[in-house]
């Protein structure tokens, strides 16, 4: 707390922010020396450095140091992340000047020279996703339906309502229908004056229900359910059970074990591993979101979290993706990336059939595991390291993966750490969906949608109401701009505070705009 220092003696508090500053300063190197190997783009070592230095000072608890520097009324190194070294050495000048009246060895006017991370961000974010758009400073990606391959004007009015950047999921649709949308994306562009970046999304190792067999006429599962899981293409009734479920990865199966969970249809359904079988495994149902049972499909998601399953990040279906995504998208998202591996595997293809232009191609690894949230700066290394690279927090696999109360924690980790390596993050999954459905939202979704602001780009999902979701969206974070960034917020005149006090003029000029 910050009684443990004595505010009449602040020289014990200089002497430990010294000491934190001297070993962020040696470990932070120490952690860059590691990572250097892979840098080969020049511009992004400075954010290599500084994200060292961060991780440095967050293996710590400075808890402590943070409140005694506020009852002073200095910085807290709460939002040091875009400049670490520089906003320890800022707090490290002026509490010398209150200790014993003259600064350390620091100049403040060289300070803001060394490393400008906001400046460094927005580089990334431009050469990614593109020029701002007007009036706001948070890109919107929009996933395209089939829709979108037969409707010329569907992307024109996408890019109308406010979308900068469009999604093509890989693991649906066609190459024939990919091209007709990114047809109709340029025709767009040039109709409404507005370039907007194409993202291919290859789906990786993510597990599917490919076929399902059942005794009952609507295969509806309820708690108690036993159902049968396999890898096998032909069915039959195993284990006398009256679902029988087939994924798109059988190579799967033999790693499960019994307790091993399972999620179904983005944890819409909870079951467990309870008997081994030569076929496969019985799962029995323990939750499901709707009281009266939730009726399975085919091409629904499997995840298993307990479960430790060695598979390419890269499939085949992937490489075929892959041939087309290089000749027409401006970037590639790769799905479930766990480690700094799988991003040299992906740098690997791209090298293939790019040759020296590989190093053009953007890439966004998409967090969606534990394993993903754990090696996250070892990836962006990898990562940024050749290529322009953004992060996405692909919230609907990561919140089966890890639960939802380590979703909340961890989504803000990872914004953290992007932006002490001045790494752009999209933010995805379930923004204003119940909107994009029936085309009103909830309360907490436009929460989140403020919320989502933080990121530099937001993915939003196809539906029937997609247009007016949109513009509420750019509408939500056109007003957020002058309120926060990061986690910074930005004291604009308030309203509320406006009205306790009689109109003037120079109280009308600050209420302007808002």
């Amino acid at each position: 707390m910050a009684n443990d220092y004595d505010l009449k003696a602040p020289q014990i508090l200089l002497d430990d922010l010294m000491a934190l500053h001297n070993d962020v300063v040696e470990e932070g190197r120490e952690i860059f020396a590691s990572w250097e190997y892979a840098i080969a783009r020049k511009e992004f070592r400075p954010c290599a450095l500084n994200m060292a230095y961060y991780m440095a000072l967050r293996r710590r608890n400075v808890v402590d140091i943070q409140e005694a520097l506020s009852a002073y009324g200095l910085s807290s190194l709460g939002r040091a992340e875009s400049r670490v070294m520089q906003n320890l050495d800022a707090v490290v000048q002026t509490l010398s000047m209150v200790a014993d009246g003259c600064g350390r060895e620091l100049n403040y006017a060289e300070l803001t020279d060394q490393y400008r991370g906001r400046e460094y961000l927005e580089a990334q974010s431009l050469e990614i996703f593109g020029e701002k758009p007007p009036g706001r400073d948070t890109h919107i990606m929009v996933t395209l339906p089939p829709e979108a391959a037969q409707d010329g004007k569907f992307i024109r009015r996408l890019i109308e309502a406010g979308t900068t950047c469009l999604r093509i999921n890989c693991a649906h649709d066609t190459p024939e229908m990919w091209q007709q949308m990114i047809d109709h994306a340029r025709k767009a562009e040039k109709d409404t004056g507005r370039r907007v970046k194409i993202c291919m999304d290859i789906a990786g190792p993510k597990t599917r229900i490919r076929q399902l067999l059942s005794r009952r006429q609507n295969p509806v599962v309820l708690p108690g359910d036993r159902i049968f899981l396999t890898g096998r293409q032909i069915l039959e009734n195993f284990a006398a059970c009256d679902l029988v479920i087939s994924c798109t990865l059988p190579e799967i199966i033999p790693h499960l074990m019994e307790g091993d969970h399972i999620y179904i249809d983005d944890g819409r359904v909870i079951g467990r591993v309870v008997e081994r079988q030569r076929a496969g495994v019985v799962v029995e149902i323990d939750k499901v979101l709707k009281e009266k049972g939730v009726r399975l499909k085919a091409e629904k998601g499997l995840n298993f979290p307990d479960a430790d399953i060695p598979i390419d990040i890269i499939t085949d279906q992937d490489r075929q993706a892959l041939d087309f995504i290089c000749q027409h998208a401006d970037m590639v998202a790769v799905s479930f990336v766990k480690d700094a591996r799988d991003i040299v595997l992906v740098q690997e293809e791209l090298a293939e059939r790019m040759g020296d232009r590989a190093d053009e191609m953007a890439v966004i690894a998409k967090i969606e595991t534990l394993a993903g949230v754990n090696n996250l700066p070892e990836i962006i290394v990898q990562g940024a390291g050749k290529n322009p690279f953004g992060v996405m927090i692909a919230r609907g696999d990561l919140a089966v993966e890890v639960g939802y109360i380590r979703l909340a924690e961890l989504q803000e980790e990872i914004l953290w750490i992007c932006e002490s390596g001045s790494i752009p993050v999209i933010w995805a999954t379930q923004v204003l969906e119940t909107m994009v459905k029936s085309g009103i939202p909830t309360r907490a979704e436009m929460t989140d949608a403020a919320s989502s602001r933080r990121a530099e780009c937001v993915m939003m999902n196809k539906g029937p109401h997609i247009f007016e979701a949109v513009e509420t969206l750019a509408a939500v974070h056109e007003r957020m701009m002058h309120n926060v960034s990061k986690k910074a917020a930005k004291l604009r005149a308030l309203n509320i505070a406006i009205k306790l006090w009689p109109e003037s003029d120079e109280l009308e000029e600050s209420r302007e705009g808002y």
